[in-house]
């Protein structure tokens, strides 16, 4: 198959969909990649190094799209690439189409086979193409909250981990998961007071085995929500319900709650935010401030470390995609119910039940497009 690798061009996004070690892979099983001129130079990588895995390097995205079977990207279709999709042309990447209303009807206009990262499952559940983003995401949000919380970003002026004579900040993570995982990493790494939130009683053992007493596990049902908001000096969203919008956990009510000077991170923003106020932000632009409290809500936090995110992506996504490209994707999906998960539109179909949801179409069962 002829495989297709554009430039991202959604702001401050430096990641890119292949590394020249997963072209070369590509390769030797018999397809052809293009990529994009430049593509992966924010990441660190030279067209010298794709053409040497065997790439063809390619100047326009147009042309890109234009000749590739499977077009790879890392973040969701921009407009202008929506628009020179064509029909029947599979679009590998993340999508997170429940809170992308015009991408989502855009990609339906295509008739184009859209399969999303963040929704392929694995036997257990857990969502394997969106974990390695998440890790990264949940350890760079203690390091942006940390750094948003210094006074001349407008925050408290509190140091994470305190110092002699001087209290630790607290820290409230929201959802015990990926991202909350490696975001306790990072926020008892740096001796903060972490208080870690989720729903399940076994996760949170599972926890508590990992950080001992570094953490205090909450139990969702059975706390006071409002006062560990308010007692925060650094909240982390990491909340997700796969493939849907985010629960709005915090509300503006409760904001009010809220030291001034304090931050929170929205990690969950790519599936609209699980904080009231939360609004997208980009790396160039990344915070602003409602009722005195700092929100860091970056949609893209991975791209900001383009190259360690690129492998840590790729090492997740490349058996998937070398699957597509060798049985294409109606014996690759079929084979593979958890593969199968990642079907979001297919051919003008709404095949992932939340999307059709959000936004009142018709669901479609993807085994019967296929």
């Amino acid at each position: 198959m002829r495989i297709g690798v554009p430039k991202e061009i959604k702001p401050q996004e430096n990641r890119i969909g292949l590394t020249p070690e997963s072209v070369k892979t590509l390769i030797s099983e018999g397809h052809e990649v293009l990529v994009e001129n430049n593509g992966g130079f924010e990441a660190g990588f030279e067209n010298d190094q794709y053409i040497k895995a065997g790439a063809k390097i390619v100047d326009r995205a147009s042309d890109i799209f234009d000749d590739a079977e499977i077009i790879v990207k890392v973040k969701e279709p921009q407009k202008v690439e929506v628009d020179m999709i064509r029909e029947n042309q599979i679009v590998y990447t993340y999508l997170h189409l429940a809170a992308a209303k015009e991408l989502t009807e855009g990609l339906i206009k295509s008739k184009s086979i859209n399969i999303a990262y963040e929704t392929v499952t694995d036997n257990n559940g857990r969502l394997p193409l969106l974990a390695p983003m998440s890790a990264v995401a949940g350890r760079m949000s203690v390091q942006a909250g940390a750094h948003c919380l210094e006074k001349n970003q407008k925050g408290r002026g509190v140091l994470l981990g305190g110092a002699p004579g001087g209290e630790p900040a607290n820290v409230l993570i929201l959802g015990g998961g990926v991202v909350g995982e490696n975001a306790a990493i990072i926020a008892t790494g740096m001796r903060a007071k972490v208080h870690v939130v989720d729903k399940s009683e076994a996760r949170l053992k599972q926890l508590v085995q990992i950080f001992g007493d570094k953490i205090i596990p909450e139990l969702s049902d059975k706390i006071d929500l409002n006062r560990l908001v308010a007692e925060a000096d650094l909240l982390v969203g990491g909340v997700l319900i796969p493939g849907a919008e985010a629960p709005k956990l915090v509300t503006k009510d409760m904001l009010k709650l809220m030291k001034r000077g304090s931050v929170i991170v929205d990690v969950a923003i790519d599936q609209g935010g699980c904080v009231e106020t939360s609004k997208p932000t980009t790396h160039g632009d990344p915070t602003f401030i409602v009722d005195d409290v700092v929100h860091y809500c970056v949609a893209n936090m991975p791209g900001g470390v383009p190259r360690t995110s690129t492998f840590a992506l790729n090492k997740a996504t490349l058996p998937y995609l070398t699957r597509l490209a060798n049985k294409g994707y109606q014996k690759a999906l079929k084979e593979d119910k958890n593969f199968l998960a990642g079907l979001n539109v297919c051919k003008g179909q709404v095949t992932y039940k939340a999307v059709a949801e959000a936004f009142g179409h018709d669901y479609v069962d993807p085994l019967s497009v296929l």
